[in-house]
């Protein structure tokens, strides 16, 4: 999550001149390969389901039947269910908000859950990373790396271990890198396992997004800037990370905005943000296609009783499509 990217869309001739792209109510679908048709129905639409947010970002899907997301700015989880209600689930009075004036901006960002359906979150303002117990209270899982605090926890994953994965850039601080409060020199990427922290990735500029392959294979990482980077890290089995590749690379795009959030369906197809929506890999790296918004895109995940609707926050609204495969969901 980056609040402050200058919203614009230009587009090469020769893309626009070799896709074709299917119009939807509320967006379109770039079609770049024909390896889009196995995931991509030809008559999907894109529906925008609510709106009006300020800044929405780390979906994710309750097996009981709703999405919770986080609304950056107001300090709010918000709740949708698919009848169209939406409410608060969680805001500033159930978090300890007493670093957000500090931290500049506030609120959460990043929201997964657990093997018991605990909902775990990226606890941005407070600069740590928490879990909600069913009994209502949180319990802090990690708020610093070796006696130094986080910058602001933005996106996590856990593995089917229980270990978690997260990334700390700089975004939650008001001056960000520059910022007086920022204790640790790097913006890493870092491990719990039995309370434990590691640090796995410290070379970095700005880590984001972050999700498994299917097989656990690998952690996929994107770097928003100034690198717009999608990385590919093999993970081993202790659960650090060996040799990386970088898996795309936005360099020759002139298209604006950054990488974000991301997810993986069950085929290993990487669904990541960057210009223009979403953008739709296969497992070796390829651009099949992009999901494209009429706003920034900030993050996606799974939804709907068969996990193949992919659910979209954007700059102020919650999209869906509908899509074949179903997607890795926790």
């Amino acid at each position: 999550m980056r609040l402050h990217w200058v919203s614009g869309l230009v587009i090469a001739g020769i893309a626009v001149a070799l896709a074709q792209t299917q119009t939807g109510s509320s967006g379109s679908v770039e079609r770049l390969d024909p390896g889009l048709d196995a995931i991509v129905a030809p008559k999907a639409t894109i529906e925008r389901v609510a709106g009006g947010f300020k800044w929405p970002e780390g979906p994710v899907w309750v097996h009981s039947g709703f999405l919770l997301f986080s609304e950056i700015p107001s300090a709010l989880i918000d709740k949708w269910t698919p009848d169209g209600k939406l409410t608060s689930y969680l805001g500033p009075a159930e978090f300890s908000m007493k670093d957000v004036a500090a931290a500049g901006v506030p609120g959460t960002n990043g929201l997964t859950l657990d093997k018991q359906g605990r909902l775990t979150i990226c606890d941005q303002g407070n600069r740590r990373v928490t879990r909600l117990e069913k009994d209502g209270h949180f319990t802090v899982l990690a708020d610093r790396y070796q006696g130094k605090r986080f910058n602001s926890p933005n996106d996590l994953v856990y593995k089917s271990d229980g270990s978690l994965y997260f990334t700390d850039p700089p975004y939650g601080l008001e001056k960000e890198d520059k910022d007086p409060k920022k204790e640790l020199p790097f913006n890493g990427v870092f491990r719990i396992a039995s309370g434990k922290v590691t640090l796995l990735i410290k070379d970095l500029t700005n880590p984001n997004g972050i999700a498994f392959s299917p097989d656990e294979h690998y952690l996929y990482v994107d770097n928003s800037e100034p690198q717009r980077l999608y990385m590919r890290y093999e993970v081993k089995p202790d659960g650090t990370l060996g040799p990386r590749k970088v898996f795309y690379d936005l360099a020759s795009t002139p298209r604006k905005n950054l990488p974000d959030g991301m997810k993986v369906d069950q085929k290993g197809n990487v669904y990541a943000t960057g210009p223009g929506g979403i953008w739709i890999f296969s497992p070796e790296g390829k651009h099949l296609g992009t999901v494209k918004l009429p706003e920034i895109a900030s993050n996606c995940a799974w939804g709907d009783p068969d996990g193949k609707t992919l659910y979209i926050t954007a700059s102020t609204g919650l999209y869906r499509i509908h899509l074949k495969i179903p997607g890795i969901r926790p």
